[in-house]
């Protein structure tokens, strides 16, 4: 079992944020109430220490009047009144654009995705666009709803506690200022070094949760092949990897929590032991210094921890990219400036003209070569031909998932690329042989069709499917779960389901990838039933796989190589002697 190629790794730029920010704009009150608090909460936490040298200095004293010194304690109870409030006006109105910025970019991903053609994701993985929508705008809450708040109220009382102590003593301060870098570098550098294993450990951390997902989702093929012991070598191996990078992390995070607390009370101490002889000078109160202290322990922890908001900053500019790319896609199937419409009533005609195509993701091999086919309304006509053949490139082009390279595509007289993609397929239903069920209750899965229809529609559409009866018996009608992909419903119920949503849909064009072919008889009989009810008095497109079920279409065509090869009824055809025949015979105990 090869290891996945690993996913490209997004640009990380500061101006990637921006794409987040045309969401965030969006609520200026809100963001003018968080600002508002945030200055007010760094505001008070400078104030601290100044009420502090205003006690130290008035109260200790020699000779000091106490009794005038509550009135310094009743202002610090304010201040720190002021900043709790401050702190959770701030807290909530960060958190609400934080979480409505999330909100708004999942839904405007989620909306142009929806515009993507089939092919798009055809090209990209599935798992991967759910990681982006999910993990990715976690990473923008905790961004906008976090880290820009920690960074610019540390920038604030950073720069306010550089100004208060130059005010105080600008010599010390001095000091100060020069023993901030040696400080703060050592902690840059470590830092980037704890982010890098981090994200290494985060990695084999996935790894983990991958083998065993993959391991135990398979476990009857591990059983039956015997390979248990080597399943558990190789989870063991990745767990080994996950605890080798964990004590990387761990014993860099030590050395540089050691290195931090020693440069921090070294340079303290050395401070102090200045501002000592500073007080027995009187260059300074003892006020001053009590301050001072507190100042420069806020200041070193704000300038610190803006290191490190740095990196989660960058850490949310490669989610914002990432996202970004999903924003910005754009379809290349799409409606015309001016599209053509359809005309009314529809007709439910399709023709097929010269029409040549090759799929991007295999441009060697031709889809479909000179093609031309006219299905007249109301006709039926099977498709047949081997693997490859083509087939299946009908229905993509029909529903206009791709564009032909040559030749045109046509419905009631209309070409698809010059109508809009939405009318065209408004005009068709499809019952495919790898029937969708929706996670959702019994009636959300008919009502796809249509989803305004009453449920006097629904159950004549499940009348006419032969999918009323287990309709009724599930625990609560149609108002039951079905499960994730139908769980609940056995293969034969899922299609019959599947007839009564193209019933409900109502449509002249109905599109009909046999599908009965993985099913027992009594399913088969019960769907190809309900099948023959869909297709009257509609046009009607059949792929068929097993002949067995066209044999009374009034035209068969047969296809290879992207080429209509042979044309006629089945007997017609099986007397040809050519291809259709030779199908026939594989499948056919007896040919007539």
């Amino acid at each position: 079992m090869a290891d996945p190629a690993p996913a490209p790794q997004p640009k990380r730029k500061l101006s990637n944020l921006l794409i987040v920010w045309r969401f965030t704009r969006r609520y200026p009150l809100q963001l003018a109430l968080a600002t508002l608090a945030l200055i007010g909460s760094s505001i008070a936490t400078l104030w601290i220490p100044r009420t502090f040298q205003k006690i130290v200095d008035n109260g200790f004293a020699a000779g000091a009047d106490t009794s005038k010194i509550g009135v310094y304690f009743q202002g610090l109870l304010l201040v720190v009144l002021a900043l709790s409030v401050a702190t959770a006006v701030r807290f909530y109105f960060v958190s609400w654009v934080g979480e409505r910025t999330v909100a708004d970019m999942r839904v405007a991903v989620h909306r142009n995705l929806l515009r993507l053609p089939p092919k798009w994701f055809e090209e990209n993985r599935p798992s991967e666009i759910a990681s982006r929508l999910t993990s990715d705008t976690a990473i923008i809450e905790m961004v906008v709803g976090t880290t820009v708040s920690t960074a610019l109220r540390n920038l604030l009382t950073g720069i306010g506690g550089l100004i208060y102590l130059f005010a105080l003593s600008p010599r010390i301060a001095a000091y100060l200022l020069v023993g901030i870098p040696l400080i703060v570098l050592p902690i840059v550098w470590l830092g980037g070094r704890v982010r890098t294993l981090s994200r290494t450990s985060q990695d084999s951390i996935a790894e983990i949760g991958a083998t065993s997902s993959e391991t135990l989702g398979a476990m009857r093929i591990v059983q039956a092949f015997g390979q248990e012991r080597r399943e558990s070598a190789r989870f063991e191996g990745a767990v080994e990897r996950s605890f080798a990078a964990a004590k990387r992390r761990f014993g860099l995070r030590a050395v540089m929590t050691a290195l931090v607390i020693g440069v921090l009370f070294t340079a303290i101490t050395l401070i102090m032991w200045d501002a000592v002889s500073g007080v027995a000078e009187g260059r300074i109160s003892g006020g001053a210094i009590t301050a001072f202290v507190i100042t420069a322990g806020l200041v070193t922890g704000s300038f610190g921890a803006l290191t490190e908001v740095y990196g989660e900053l960058l850490r949310g500019s490669g989610a914002a990219s990432r996202l970004a790319e999903l924003l910005t896609e754009q379809p290349d199937i799409a409606a015309p400036a001016k599209p053509v419409a359809l005309p009314q009533p529809p007709r439910g005609e399709i023709a097929f003209e010269q029409v040549t195509f090759r799929y991007p993701s295999r441009p060697e091999v031709s889809a479909l070569n000179d093609f031309s086919l006219d299905v007249r309304p109301g006709e039926t006509v099977a498709v047949v031909g081997p693997s490859g053949a083509g087939k299946s490139t009908l229905f993509q082009l029909v529903q206009r998932f791709y564009d032909p390279e040559a030749g045109t595509v046509r419905i009631d007289g209309v070409a698809v690329r010059d109508a809009d993609p939405g009318e065209v397929r408004a005009r068709m239903a499809i019952v495919p042989q790898e029937t969708v069920i929706f996670a959702a209750s019994a009636r959300d899965n008919l009502r796809y069709g249509a989803w305004d229809a009453s449920d006097d529609a629904i159950w004549a559409a499940a009348e006419a499917a032969n999918a009323a009866e287990f309709l009724r018996a599930l625990p609560q009608g149609l108002d039951t779960f079905l499960g994730e992909g139908g769980a609940r419903l056995s293969g034969g119920q899922r299609q019959r389901i599947a007839i009564a949503r193209a019933l409900l849909r109502d449509a002249p064009i109905l599109l009909l990838d046999e599908a009965t072919s993985a099913l027992d008889a009594e399913s088969e009989r019960l769907v190809q039933d309900a099948l023959e009810r869909l297709m009257a008095n509609r046009t009607t497109l059949v792929i068929a796989h097993r002949l067995a079920t066209v044999r009374a279409a009034a035209r068969i065509i047969v296809m290879d190589e992207g080429r209509i090869v042979e044309s006629g009824t089945h007997g017609a055809l099986v007397a040809q002697g050519g291809l259709y025949a030779r199908l026939a015979a594989l499948q056919f105990s007896e040919v007539g």
